[in-house]
C-alpha cells in the first residue's frame, strides 16, 4: 500500500468514528514529507465546531506522529496566544519540531483557536477537555492507543501561556514539562505539591512584554517566587532589549525538552513520571547569571533557577546574556541522494532530516567538488517566525535540484546539509554514469 493510501484510510477512519461518536470534527490532511520517501509519518488536521466547541467559535487542530517503532512517549502541545489563531496549523510541518519528535518517539499537537481568548485561556472553558477529546481520537484512528494516557510537553504563549500554567494547576500528573513564553494576566492561584515536580521554563521581556494591563513581567515574577517557595524546578529568563511577540526562545526550549525527557520520562518498571534527579540539577543566579551544581551549592537556594542539568544551565546563561543560544553542532547529512540523467541533464534528489538545534537553512550543491548551487536559491529552506514560533514555509521545496549542461560522461554530485548557524553537514556524494 503506498502512503497516500495510508493516509486515506486513516482520515476516513477518523471522520466516521467521529460522527458515530456525535463530535461535529472534520479532518483534512496532506503528505508530510513529500520529498522524505523512506518515511511514512502522519499529519491530519482536526476541526471542532458548534456544541463541541464551547470555548471557541472553531477550533482546529494540527496534529504530527512521527513514523516509531514502538509506542509513542509523549506529546508536545503547542498553544497559541491571542489572535496568533490568524497563522493556522504550521507547527505540524516544521522539519526541526519533527526531527525532534522522531527522536523521542512524541506527537505534536498544536490548536488554532478561533474566538475570544479570555474564554479559551481557561482550561474549565472546554479547552483542555477538547485536547482530552482529540487525542482519544487520535489514538484511535492512527493505532497509537498510549496517546489517551501519554504525558504531556505544554509551550504557551501569552494567553497560551497562562492556559500552560492552569493545565499544572489541573493536570501535573501528566506534565513532563512546560514552557511559559510571555504568559499574561498574573494567575493568583495556588499550586499542588505534584506541580512543583513539574520543570517549568518562564520566560518575559520586563517592561516590554505587551502592554501594562497583560501582566506578562508580573506574572513570570510571582509564578517563580511562588513555586520557588515549594523548592520547584522553575527557571526564569528576561530577554533585554526584546518584547511580547519577540523572542528566540525555541532555541532554548528545544534542548530544555530534551533534558527533561531524558530524566522524567516512565522508566520500564513505573508508569509514574520520575522527578528530576538532584545528582544532575543546576542553579542559576538571576542577578549574577552565575551557575552551580546543586548538589555542590551550600547557599541560600530560594530564589536561584533550577535546571534539569549543566547543559540547560550553560543555554540559559547565554540565551540571557545575548538572547539566543548558538547551535554548535553540525547538522546530520542528507541521505537517499540519486540523479536521473536526461540527454544534457541530471536531476538530483536526496533527502534529509532537520537539525534538531536550529532547523534546514539551505542545501549546497556540488558537482565535481565545485559548489555550483543552492536550494533554495535565497532565503531559508525552513525557518520560523519569532511572533510565536510559525513555521515559515508550511510547505517545503522538494529536495530536488536540475543540473543543465552536462555530458553523458561520469560526474560526482553531492549535496551538504547548512544550518541556521552556517554550520554544514558531512556531505552525501554519488556518481552519475
Amino acid at each position: 500500500m503506498n502512503r497516500p493510501k495510508v493516509l486515506l484510510f486513516i482520515l476516513l477512519g477518523c471522520i466516521l468514528s467521529s460522527y458515530q461518536k456525535g463530535l461535529s470534527i472534520g479532518v483534512v490532511s496532506v503528505n508530510p514529507n513529500k520529498c522524505l520517501e523512506s518515511r511514512n509519518d502522519t499529519i491530519l488536521k482536526i476541526v471542532l465546531e458548534g456544541e463541541d466547541c464551547p470555548f471557541a467559535n472553531r477550533a482546529e487542530y494540527g496534529v504530527y506522529i512521527p513514523e516509531v517503532s514502538g509506542p509513542l512517549q509523549g506529546v508536545l502541545i503547542l498553544q497559541h496566544g491571542c489572535t496568533m489563531e490568524q497563522f493556522g496549523i504550521t507547527r505540524p510541518y516544521d522539519l526541526q519540531y519533527q526531527a525532534f519528535a522522531e527522536k523521542w518517539k512524541l506527537a505534536i499537537l498544536e490548536t488554532a483557536l478561533y474566538g475570544d481568548c479570555h474564554v479559551w485561556n481557561e482550561p474549565n472553558s472546554g479547552s483542555a477537555t477538547a485536547v482530552f477529546k482529540v487525542l482519544e481520537q487520535i489514538a484511535i484512528q492512527t493505532g497509537h492507543p498510549e496517546l489517551k494516557t501519554a504525558p504531556w510537553l505544554l509551550w504557551g504563549h501569552s494567553a497560551g501561556g497562562y492556559w500552560a500554567l492552569a493545565m499544572l494547576r489541573d493536570h501535573p500528573e501528566r506534565i513532563l514539562a512546560i514552557v511559559s513564553y510571555s504568559a499574561a494576566r498574573n494567575p493568583q492561584w495556588d499550586y499542588t505539591a505534584d506541580a512543583a515536580k513539574v520543570p517549568l521554563l518562564l520566560r518575559h521581556a520586563g517592561a516590554n512584554d505587551g502592554s501594562p494591563e497583560i501582566l506578562c513581567w508580573a506574572t513570570a515574577l510571582n509564578t517563580f517566587h511562588k513555586l520557588r517557595e515549594m523548592d520547584a524546578p522553575v527557571t526564569i529568563a528576561y530577554n533585554e532589549g526584546q518584547n511580547h511577540n519577540f523572542s528566540y526562545l525555541r532555541y532554548m526550549a528545544i534542548p530544555f525538552f530534551e533534558a527533561t525527557l531524558k530524566q522524567r520520562l516512565p522508566n520500564d518498571h513505573s508508569l509514574d513520571l520520575q522527578d528530576l534527579d538532584p545528582n544532575h540539577t543546576w542553579l542559576g543566579d538571576t542577578l549574577s547569571l552565575e551557575i552551580y551544581k546543586e548538589s555542590d551549592y551550600s547557599g541560600d537556594k530560594s530564589s536561584m533557577c533550577v535546571f534539569p542539568d549543566e547543559s540547560t544551565a550553560r543555554n540559559w546563561q547565554e540565551f540571557v546574556s545575548t538572547g539566543t543560544v548558538v547551535d554548535k553542532t553540525p547538522p546530520p547529512s542528507p541521505y537517499n541522494i540519486r540523479v536521473k540523467r536526461n540527454e544534457t541533464m541530471l536531476e538530483v534528489t536526496w533527502e534529509a532530516d532537520a537539525d534538531m538545534e536550529s532547523g534546514i537553512l539551505k542545501f549546497n550543491i556540488y558537482k565535481d567538488d565545485i559548489l555550483i548551487g543552492t536550494l533554495p536559491e535565497t532565503g531559508a529552506y525552513q525557518s520560523f517566525d519569532t511572533n510565536g514560533d510559525n513555521t515559515i514555509p508550511v510547505k517545503v521545496l522538494d529536495m530536488k535540484f536540475v543540473i543543465t549542461g552536462t555530458r553523458n560522461v561520469k560526474t560526482k554530485i553531492s549535496v551538504e546539509t547548512v544550518n541556521h548557524f552556517n554550520l554544514v553537514s558531512e556531505r552525501a556524494t554519488i556518481t552519475a554514469r
